[in-house]
């Protein structure tokens, strides 16, 4: 009872200040709000229709839901269409989809046939490069929280591992160094397992191991422990992640048989063994580090400058996020430049913006919440950036750019990886207006890249801390 009336005291000392700082919701400032409230018709109506109904289908616009024009000037070659399930792979998905895209367009003949006129069907084990992209991860956790073993636990960067120890999200500098270290497989080799398709439960399992490993990992810095016991005991404790992903994932390939087959399954060469480095070599042909740029459009940082993203990478000794900053003009020229030689795209977007799920197709004027509320949205892109508001989310793979007479670019189309009954075959058609808004990341092979560009693009990157709210949501949207 003492305790009971201690609270309440406090709770009404606390009010009280509140009310004298001027910053608490005043009996005053209440009757203001409710006088202002219309006491009409139509906002009774308003209000029983969004009572009952998804508020998406009530804002839709009607003048924007005709035909959607699905032709487009240039289109790159189909290929099959992935499905990440419920999962956050999509950056997985879309590095992969152009790899085996460029593999498509290959000329030489090393393998005996050239892909793309032999209708070679090919696509990758995601499930075996997100083994070791989760591995790496770990790694990368566990290495970060004995760097900074020495700072207190409400540091700001140890605060920023053990929030978020390991994902399944990801950019294309992942796709570059997981598959240039462990090598590729045919998904026929190692297929999918439910873990990898349904990630949540797996990723809660391995963040709680993974932050009591690092509690301890800092108690042996602490208490100044030889860096070989601690590299001896994370050495331990890697075995342990490795297990529990041998039990969701599948143990890792080694060596496998395989044939490649075209479209009707008949083989195109005679069936050899491979190990997975040795099948990389063979579809991929060399490094991809090193072959590509990444460019962003983010209006809130001077363009034409490198960044570079803090530990914004899946492998501890492998590559942060690079990226120049470039106004969208220059981004289309290069994307165009790209499509028009048959070259797929990694890029990435705020998805979720304005999307029309049943129909594939994003553009500013699918959905009206501003009449539907009756207020408005005006923030522009820089300011929907920095407020959170707006981020990097969804990875795909851009395909076809539709051109008007003058050269323009009015529509764009994407591979996405969410099944082929979904949107347009498994695609999504995006208008520029759309895509000048919400689109944030594009890889391009610098052959399409300007020399000035490219010369930019070798400056020292100022360095960017993973915190910023560009970054707080990089690719991982189901």
């Amino acid at each position: 009872m003492k305790n009971r009336a201690i609270l309440s005291i406090g709770l009404l000392t606390l009010s009280a200040w509140a009310w004298a700082q001027g910053g608490g919701i005043s009996q005053q400032m209440l009757s203001s709000m409710q006088r202002a409230q219309q006491d009409a018709p139509q906002s009774k109506a308003i209000f029983n229709a969004l009572a009952s109904n998804k508020i998406d289908d009530l804002a839709k616009n009607f003048q924007n839901q005709g035909a959607i024009d699905t032709h487009f000037s240039i289109e790159t070659d189909r290929q099959s269409i992935t499905d990440q399930q419920s999962s956050g792979r999509c950056w997985m998905f879309s590095g992969m989809n152009v790899l085996r895209a460029n593999f498509a367009q290959r000329q030489d003949s090393t393998l005996g046939f050239r892909p793309l006129k032999s209708g070679v069907q090919l696509e990758f084990s995601q499930d075996y490069l997100f083994f070791y992209d989760q591995l790496e991860k770990a790694n990368l956790f566990l290495q970060g929280v004995i760097d900074t073993g020495k700072k207190p636990i409400d540091d700001l960067r140890v605060q920023f591992f053990f929030k978020s120890p390991i994902s399944d999200g990801g950019t294309f500098c992942g796709v570059a160094d997981l598959a240039e270290k462990y090598g590729l497989v045919p998904k026929e080799v190692m297929p999918e397992t439910f873990s990898a398709d349904n990630t949540s439960k797996m990723a809660q399992i391995m963040k709680s191991k993974l932050r009591e490993q690092g509690l301890e990992l800092r108690d042996m810095v602490s208490r100044g422990r030889k860096p070989a016991d601690i590299a001896k005991r994370k050495t331990e404790m890697l075995t342990e992640v490795y297990r529990m992903l041998c039990l969701t994932l599948g143990e890792p390939v080694s060596q496998f048989t395989y044939a490649f087959r075209d479209r009707s399954g008949k083989s195109l060469a005679p069936a050899r063994q491979y190990t997975p480095r040795e099948f990389y070599e063979a579809v991929v042909g060399g490094p991809i580090n090193g072959t590509f740029i990444m460019v962003m459009n983010d209006p809130r940082r001077e363009y034409h400058k490198t960044y570079e993203v803090e530990y914004d990478r899946h492998v501890y000794d492998g590559h942060n996020w690079v990226y120049l900053n470039l106004p969208m003009d220059d981004i289309e020229q290069m994307a165009i430049a790209s499509l028009k030689d048959g070259r797929k795209l990694y890029s990435s977007y705020d998805v979720g913006k304005q999307l029309d799920r049943s129909r594939g197709y994003c553009d500013l004027d699918n959905y009206d919440y501003a009449s539907l509320f009756g207020t408005t949205f005006p923030m522009d892109k820089a300011q929907r950036i920095a407020t959170f508001d707006s981020g990097s989310t969804h990875a795909m793979t851009l395909c076809a750019v539709d051109l008007d007479d003058a050269g323009k670019a009015t529509k764009w189309k994407v591979e996405n990886s969410w099944g082929a009954s979904w949107g347009q075959q498994g695609c999504l058609i995006m208008t520029d207006r759309w895509l000048r808004e919400y689109m944030f990341r594009l890889v391009v092979n610098k052959k399409y890249v300007p020399e000035q560009l490219q010369r930019e693009a070798q400056q020292k990157p100022i360095l960017v801390m993973p915190e910023d709210p560009l970054f707080q949501m990089d690719e991982g949207a189901e």
